[in-house]
């Protein structure tokens, strides 16, 4: 009798430690939106996340800063995306934003320009039409093709907002992706366009701006200037699920700093 007692006890033990186990492991879905600059970034610290926490599935739509925010705003997702800081009147209306890194906006040409550095001022002479031929800046005689982001885009935002040439650029293009950008930069020999740091590939050449590389330690150190920030955006007075909250405190960790690192931006902690 008292070896059945025994074995009973240590049965419902087990039987809770078993059930206390489960409950620590998190399951559900964490879905975030917003801006392409940051898909490197967010992609990476994802997919680590998911590694460690396998009941969890993360998502990420690439949609573009404004519409990250929107969807935040709309209940479409758990974290919002931006690559820009929000504006007051987004802060008033219930949302927060929290920053996880800083990227550099690099100034981007095709490989064979001969053109390695540009002042702030030329850039923004270059994107308002006071200069429009390569020659005028130490290139090639050719008209200087001008490529931009579209209205609502981060990366545009915080380029015209350092440049100051909000709403007085002269764009030939305006495109919907930073991987648009780097494309058809790629392809024209003569065209300049501005893209995340982060995203940028050996097909384009990323200029020096007023003789400062775009590159990590001078991101970090603020010398070089064109710079913005990652940001994450959740309701004010919303609550997380478990799991978007356990994903918001892993982007946030030690642990994400390295990751970002990687990823080619500066993680704000």
């Amino acid at each position: 009798m008292k070896k059945s007692l025994v074995a009973f006890a240590m049965a419902a033990v087990t039987g809770v430690l078993l059930m206390a186990g489960c409950g620590d492991k998190a399951s559900g879905t964490v879905s975030t939106d917003g801006s392409t600059s940051m898909e490197k970034v967010i992609g990476t610290i994802g997919e680590a996340f998911e590694q460690e926490n396998s009941g969890i599935k993360f998502t990420y739509n690439p949609t573009g800063s404004g519409s990250g925010i929107k969807a935040v705003q709309e209940g479409r997702c758990d974290i919002g995306l931006s690559s820009r800081a929000l504006k007051d009147e987004e802060k008033t209306s219930g949302l927060t934003e929290t920053v996880l890194a800083y990227d550099g906006i690099a100034v981007i040409v095709h490989p064979d320009n001969k053109v390695s550095d540009l002042s702030i001022k030329d850039i923004a002479d270059i994107y308002t039409g006071k200069i429009t031929n390569w020659k005028d800046v130490g290139g090639e005689d050719a008209e200087i093709v001008l490529i931009g982001r579209e209205a609502g885009s981060g990366t545009r935002d915080g380029f015209e907002s350092i440049t100051e040439t909000k709403d007085a650029c002269r764009y030939r293009q305006e495109l919907t992706s930073t991987g648009d950008v780097i494309t058809t930069v790629a392809n024209n020999p003569n065209a300049i366009g501005y893209a995340s740091l982060a995203a940028v590939k050996d097909t384009v050449k990323a200029l020096s701006v007023d003789g400062v590389k775009p590159e990590e330690a001078t991101v970090k150190d603020g010398s070089y200037v064109v710079q913005r920030p990652f940001v994450l955006v959740t309701k004010t007075d919303g609550k997380l699920s478990d799991a978007a909250q356990k994903f918001f405190d892993y982007a946030l960790s030690d642990e994400a700093v390295e990751l970002i690192s990687k990823a080619g931006a500066v993680a704000a902690k």
